[in-house]
């Protein structure tokens, strides 16, 4: 017999904020344009319903795919948002994730009660649907705290990249300059990038050398206690 609760309980719903950097170094999240009310038209993080059948990941996976055509990314555990009056049409708790990809490599297709899906600049955010300005800005401070003391930032990059593209990301998210030269010295000294004999192509610039990063390398260092800082 079905397990039954006599008293109103909370609906639950996902909701995924996915950064992703463009080939200017311009960190973006990725939204959908909601088809349907509540904020109809309005942009929003792409989420909705917990199924009974499936997990919260499981449900974050199906709903990221069924929006905006992303699949087969890394999801991250964010935070639960349970606001009274967070969502206008009854009691809902929703529980956030997050990730770090490379837009190049995900196109978008906009599906289902999605009207449209894009990428849009950090900078320049349109106004957002139920409390997604306030999940969006959880997401950016715990991804300013992270990418500072673990390498997570070279998800957002090319396989290949130049030192440059590194400074440049690493201020986009952190939103202030660092010092060129101790941040290359620190950098380096960690030993975690791998120079190869190639250099950037189809720039008006001199051609910069371009790195990897070692991943293998820093799971090995990271079981013996180093520390990852910049």
């Amino acid at each position: 017999m079905p397990y039954s609760y006599d008293y109103p309980r909370p609906g639950l719903t996902v909701d995924c904020v996915v950064f992703g950097l463009d080939a200017r170094i311009d960190l973006k999240v990725l939204l959908i344009q909601r088809q349907l009310p509540p904020f109809q038209h309005q942009w929003a993080l792409p989420g909705g319903f917990v199924q009974m059948e499936e997990s919260l990941e499981e449900a974050a996976r199906r709903e990221l795919q069924e929006e905006t055509g992303v699949e087969g990314i890394f999801l991250e555990q964010l935070h639960t948002f349970g606001d009274l009056g967070r969502d206008p049409r009854d009691r809902i708790i929703s529980v956030a994730y997050y990730a770090l990809v490379n837009l190049i490599d995900y196109p978008l297709l906009a599906s289902t009660d999605a009207e449209d899906a894009a990428w849009y600049s950090i900078k320049n955010l349109p106004s957002l649907a139920f409390d997604h300005a306030q999940i969006f800005q959880n997401a950016i401070q715990r991804l300013q705290g992270k990418v500072r003391y673990e390498p997570i930032g070279f998800e957002l990059l090319p396989q290949k990249f130049t030192l440059t593209q590194i400074q440049r990301l690493y201020e986009t998210v952190l939103g202030y300059p660092l010092d060129k030269r101790n941040f290359r010295k620190k950098l380096l000294k960690m030993n975690l990038l791998i120079p190869l004999n190639e250099r950037q192509t189809g720039v008006a610039h001199r051609a910069a050398r371009l790195y990897q990063f070692d991943q293998s390398k820093y799971e090995l260092l990271k079981q013996q206690g180093f520390n990852f800082e910049v």
